[in-house]
């Protein structure tokens, strides 16, 4: 197997993500690819103290993609970046996944441009596992699509179960909407149409779906695929960052009061840990691009090495799991007659 790794994206490349890729060989074993700027490369493995050693190449790159550039246009303009040429790579077939922390607008695009969709996907979705009451939860989508149909949403239901069925080892995952009440008459137009389609699919038995959730239910457990529009996803994605964030530093104010708190925190450091390690993005390493007919994998953009490590852990189950042949033998469920509010949302 082979990974390929834009070396070049994120907050903290290329020495986090050199840093990454050599423990992952080590861990993992499969092969990868360092795409980016050579010299660059070269000097952030000088900087490791530590060869790249066998099984990691360089596949030297001119072109950088900055968060300031268009994400739309991104890949188009920059034909020699390390982002594009990791993507051209993967559809020629040079390598199994590719995992970036670059610009998230910068990759969704040039995946769907180059990569391309699983035939009949309307629009690939971000799909993250979140923490709950109960243990993971993926959440579909989390920022890909600020704008979506009834129809998105219940292709993302789909994509969603069977992502879940993969990533959680659920064989009938609980599918709910992210809303603002679990009565059916709750929402926008949007929530209330694809609350009918979701039904009909839970009706036919396709899915189980379990109505509508709010947020805090949903962060207690009460559902296994949680879907929701890319703006309302992303919100509660960064609410649960930030919430991690907040407890971190109250946490630790707590128990460093005086002698016998942090006495106390002797007591209780492996559980506390355990917490840290449930809200740290780092520990989950990436996020795959459902709907992408290959695996294409978000890095959070302040990766450090540990999360690369883990996103590389993450590809090669995206890699092994075969969740694009499913998505596509199951298309013809996915999809619903066309509105015209649809096709006008297609053309955006």
């Amino acid at each position: 197997m082979k990974i390929i790794i834009d070396a070049m994206g994120g907050d903290n490349a290329p020495l986090e993500i050199v840093k990454g890729a050599i423990q992952a060989r080590k861990d993992f074993g499969v092969d990868i690819v360092l795409t980016g700027r050579e010299a660059d490369i070269q000097e952030a493995v000088r900087a490791c103290g530590q060869p790249l050693g066998e099984g990691i190449t360089i596949h030297n790159c001119t072109e950088v993609i900055e968060m300031c550039d268009d994400p739309a246009f991104a890949c188009r303009r920059k034909k020699d970046a390390s982002m594009t040429v990791g993507l051209t790579m993967l559809r020629n077939g040079e390598g199994d996944a590719f995992i970036s922390a670059g610009s998230t607008g910068a990759l969704l695009s040039g995946a769907t441009l180059l990569v391309k969709r699983v035939r009949g996907i309307r629009r690939a979705a971000m799909s993250p596992l979140i923490p709950t009451a109960a243990g993971d939860a993926v959440l579909v989508d989390c920022g890909a699509n600020i704008e979506c149909t009834p129809e998105y949403l219940l292709q993302f239901a789909y994509i969603g179960t069977f992502y879940a069925r993969r990533a959680l080892h659920m064989e009938q995952p609980r599918v709910a909407l992210l809303n603002i009440g679990a009565e059916e008459s709750k929402g926008m137009a949007l929530q209330r149409e694809a609350y009918a389609l979701l039904k009909q699919a839970g009706d036919e038995g396709h899915i189980n779906f379990i109505g509508n959730i709010e947020a805090k239910e949903a962060l207690k457990g009460g559902a296994d695929v949680i879907v929701a529009d890319g703006f309302s996803g992303n919100v509660m994605l960064k609410t649960i960052e930030g919430v991690g964030s907040f407890l971190k530093v109250k946490l630790k104010a707590i128990f460093f009061r005086n002698l016998l708190t942090k006495l106390a925190a002797l007591l209780v450091r492996d559980g506390v840990q355990d917490i840290k390690d449930t809200l740290d993005p780092n520990e989950r390493g990436a996020t795959p691009f459902l709907g992408i007919a290959k695996p294409v994998l978000k890095a959070h953009g302040s990766s450090n090495a540990r999360a690369i490590r883990n996103a590389v852990r993450a590809a090669i189950d995206c890699v092994n799991g075969g969740l694009e042949e499913e998505i596509a033998q199951n298309i013809a469920l996915m999809q619903v007659e066309r509105t015209p509010r649809a096709e006008a949302q297609e053309q955006k």
